[in-house]
């Protein structure tokens, strides 16, 4: 099929012999046998000695009618004759070459062996006279013709794999491989999917997918539109993964087919959360190359479709060095700009003739990805695809994909040239093969005469497999790693579109973009069809996979790593604590008994636990209302225990000399939280109030006045429920009884960094990453939910089985998550994947904490149980 143009519909095909006659001449060629291809432009003759080539005879060329052979002829007496004045000879001698044009009068005698010419000559006649019509009206005729031959067909169930397997829908599709639409019928049943094709060129009739095998089902545009499916599944013989990839005929069928399919009970999807793979890719378990070809899917981009092609950046801007060192900056190119950016002047330029257009304007001429572009690089892999796509030839050779440095060149000052690149320049796996003439094609001879062969790479590459594999360090290098976010904001972020595209000089002509045009709602068939060739000849940008700017990558340097994942607990000792609900655990280092828990409850009591002896070595009755949190902190003179009340009021507690020094009442409902910068000697106060309130710490045991301490109010709309400091001390992030979620940079004065909403309702608890410093929160209504603090961009949502109360972190690399269900799990931020899940309480576990050499872990339950693990 890829020997017809794009898009024609092959329908059938019959054993003939085929005879020619030059009208010049009048010389009769020997009779050949073969079979002759029918198909909606052209009649293609395929000779049964591979050595002599396909005839492949235009529609618009041609006149057909039956010819009846004399009686004592040897031949069949039912003989169709076809007169053309051009035809086409491809494959001679079975080689890919460019195809050749005979334009001379010539007619073609098929004698058929077992049909009669009466069954395909109205059809053939009929689309004849299609071709003589405008390309839009003929192929509406074409579709008028196909939809009478379609109607009349349905899916032939003796094709059935199991007699018992029940039918739940059938829908007509086209299957779509590169510059390829062949049309049939969908069938699904309880077990598997089957498609039937119109004709017979697939090696098997019907094309049959067991569902147990299928690992993805996934809505895809199709020339803009919603109606393309595509399947993953797993070839059981080989373990193969394969794709089948159809477009319906509008979007109800696709979206009917889809659901249909997602509920068959057989099913086991692969499921691969968006959220995740940012997780992942943000902490470094997945490479750049396997986000961009993840983000690519997201952006419905394909290798079945050249219209959608995954797309990649030009990483490297130096061509010319016989030496590439990818540590330094120079080499690379800036990912924070479109490639028509790159170079001020031509950019300047393209303003200039952006300003002088009426609306829509543009200010690229051309995409950064279409079929054009993306076979200019594949041509010594695919040339039947280049082929196909121009009508036989091959491009200009000076045109051609000559250089990788002059191709750099060019997208640096053409005006009308702005490609990116694609996968197969960053994959070792076929060692580059694309840049190598592999079959000895003959392309021809550039001006300078000089023959084109494989393709010249830069002086710092030893070969194809060398440069492909120095790209892809390149791909995976820290600078790339650190700016890569700003390349994926361009293509499938925030400054795809719009005001934000405008400002980042990332303008495409507007039919580029989904959503720009309506093709179902166009009634003029000329329209519609000038249209659709923008649309698949000009380049499409991706669907847009986010609405705000990317978060950045993490390098090595940036995370703490910790090998060891711990991978269950058991239990050390266990204290029976307080006598009414309790409320907050920490641990501290104390002079005389080591390192101790200190736990305050709603009894109004602090009790404090030695992890040395096992036993209590203090319980004090600091007031007779519930106290609600605690922290400490040590001055030069002293160790204090900051308590949070239900009077409103800050305790301080001297732990040396054991008494109250002084009261601090600086709120006017519960004080329900508290936390310690060291780095600012601050202490932050939340309450039920609506306030966060920021004190300093005074250096020694003098009375506190609110006046002298007193730093900021931070003000939010509902109670504060929730708050932590970052480890270096310069963030803090508070979460309400609303939802939402507050950071703040600590100073003078303290400054509101963003308000985001990603819950529904009251925030359990918030914590921040030691080393990222992204913002992790868990709410009443089971969620947990990971926010960029660059970006204020929500990287992971999940839900969890039961409601999450509390949160900590163990050997600062993993986060415990207490439930109140009394369970403890382990989340490993970095894979995103839950490791472990323990039940602890009996009832809610509503307070963690954990020793300072991270081997044990501390859980307070609603049983007013505190429990020490070790790991």
């Amino acid at each position: 099929m890829l020997l017809l143009d794009p898009g024609e519909i092959f329908f059938e095909d019959y054993s003939v012999q085929m005879q020619i006659i030059e009208s010049s001449d009048n010389n009769e060629s020997e009779w050949a046998d073969g079979r002759l291809k029918f198909c909606s432009k052209s009649l293609v003759f395929v000779c049964k000695d591979l050595n002599k080539p396909l005839i492949k005879i235009p529609l618009k060329e041609t006149t057909a009618e039956k010819y009846i052979i004399e009686q004592n002829s040897t031949r069949s007496s039912d003989i169709l004759l076809v007169k053309c004045k051009l035809y086409v000879e491809m494959l001679e001698g079975n080689i890919l070459a460019p195809h050749k044009f005979i334009h001379k009068i010539t007619e073609f005698k098929f004698a058929f062996n077992y049909a009669k010419v009466d069954d395909c000559l109205p059809q053939i006649l009929q689309l004849i006279r299609a071709s003589t019509l405008p390309i839009a009206e003929q192929n509406a005729m074409i579709l008028t013709i196909v939809h009478s031959r379609q109607s009349r067909f349905s899916f032939d169930t003796s094709w059935l794999e199991d007699l018992y397997e029940e039918v739940v829908c059938e829908v007509q599709a086209n299957k779509v491989l590169p510059l390829i639409v062949n049309p049939g019928r969908i069938l699904l049943t309880t077990c598997r999917i089957y498609f039937q094709p119109y004709n017979n060129i697939d090696q098997y009739p019907v094309y049959k997918i067991n569902l147990k095998d299928v690992k993805s089902v996934t809505k895809r545009r199709f020339l803009l539109r919603q109606v393309g499916l595509e399947i993953e599944w797993i070839k059981p013989s080989n373990n193969q993964v394969k794709n089948f990839y159809i477009a319906t005929k509008n979007q109800k069928d696709r979206d009917d087919l889809y659901k249909n399919i997602l509920n068959q009970s057989v099913l086991k999807l692969d499921t691969v959360y968006q959220n995740h793979m940012t997780m992942q890719w943000q902490n470094g378990c997945l490479s750049n190359y396997d986000y961009l070809m993840y983000l690519n899917s997201l952006g419905d981009r394909t290798f079945h479709d050249l219209t959608q092609y995954p797309v990649m950046p030009w990483v490297i801007q130096d061509y010319t060095s016989s030496i590439l060192n990818l540590n330094d900056p120079g080499i690379y190119r800036d990912l924070s700009k479109p490639i028509g950016a790159l170079e001020p002047e031509r950019l300047e330029r393209l303003k200039a003739r952006f300003n002088e257009m009426s609306e829509p304007k543009f200010l690229y001429g051309s995409h950064y990805s279409a079929p054009g572009f993306v076979l200019f690089y594949l041509v010594r892999k695919y040339p039947q695809y280049m082929l196909c796509l121009q009508n036989g030839r091959f491009d200009h050779p000076d045109r051609m994909f000559n250089s990788i440095s002059d191709v750099w060149k060019n997208v640096l000052v053409n005006m009308s040239d702005f490609k990116e690149l694609i996968p197969e320049f960053y994959d070792p796996e076929n060692g580059g093969d694309f840049l190598i003439n592999n079959y000895g094609i003959d392309f021809g001879f550039r001006h300078d005469g000089t023959k084109i062969a494989d393709v010249q790479l830069p002086p710092w590459a030893k070969g194809p497999a060398d440069f492909i594999k120095k790209l892809r360090d390149a791909l995976e290098s820290d600078y790339v790693s650190k700016n890569l976010h700003g390349w994926i904001d361009l293509i499938f972020g925030y400054k795809q579109r719009g005001d934000e595209a405008l400002k980042a000089d990332n303008v495409f002509f507007h039919l580029c973009y989904e959503g720009a045009v309506d093709l179902d709602t166009i009634t003029d068939i000329n329209d519609r069809h000038g249209l659709e060739v923008q649309i698949m000849e000009f380049g499409q940008i991706p669907k847009q996979v986010f609405k705000l700017p990317h978060p950045k990558r993490l390098l090595p340097s940036d995370l703490l790593l910790n090998n060891k994942i711990p991978t269950s607990i058991k239990k050390y000792i266990a204290f029976q604590s307080h006598k009414q609900l309790l409320s907050q655990i920490i641990t501290i280092k104390d002079d005389v008994n080591g390192e101790c828990v200190i736990s305050v409850g709603h009894d109004g009591i602090m009790k404090m636990y030695s992890l040395k002896t096992g036993s209590i070595v203090r319980n004090v009755t600091l007031t007779t209302v519930p106290l609600h949190s605690c922290i400490s902190y040590k001055t030069a003179d002293s160790h204090v225990l900051v308590v949070g009340t239900s009077d409103n009021s800050l305790l301080f507690y001297d732990m040396d000399y054991g008494k109250i020094f002084d009261t601090l009442y600086g709120h006017e409902d519960v004080v329900s939280c508290l936390a310690y910068s060291e780095k600012h000697s601050m202490i932050a106060s939340s309450s039920w109030d609506c306030t966060t309130k920021v004190w300093h710490v005074l250096p020694s045991h003098k009375k506190i006045k609110p006046a002298e301490c007193f730093l900021s109010e931070l003000h939010h709309d509902s109670q504060v429920t929730c708050m932590n400091i970052s480890r270096d001390g310069d963030l803090l992030a508070t979460g309400t009884e609303d939802g939402d979620i507050f950071l703040w940079s600590l100073g003078y004065p303290c400054k509101l960094k963003f308000t985001v909403k990603e819950h529904a309702s009251k925030i359990n608890s918030i914590i921040l990453e030691p080393e990222s410093k992204n913002i992790i929160t868990c709410a009443n209504d089971k969620s947990l939910s990971v926010i960029d603090v660059q970006t204020s961009t929500q990287i992971f949502f999940t839900t969890l089985d039961e409601e999450p109360l509390s949160m900590t972190w163990i050997a600062n690399s993993y986060l415990l998550i207490g439930d109140r269900e009394g369970f403890l799990r382990l989340w490993d931020p970095q894979s995103a994947a839950f490791v472990f899940k323990i039940a602890c309480h009996r009832g809610p576990l509503v307070t963690l904490a954990t020793t300072f050499d991270n081997k044990k872990v501390i859980t307070g339950g609603q049983d007013k149980k505190i429990i020490v693990w070790e790991i």
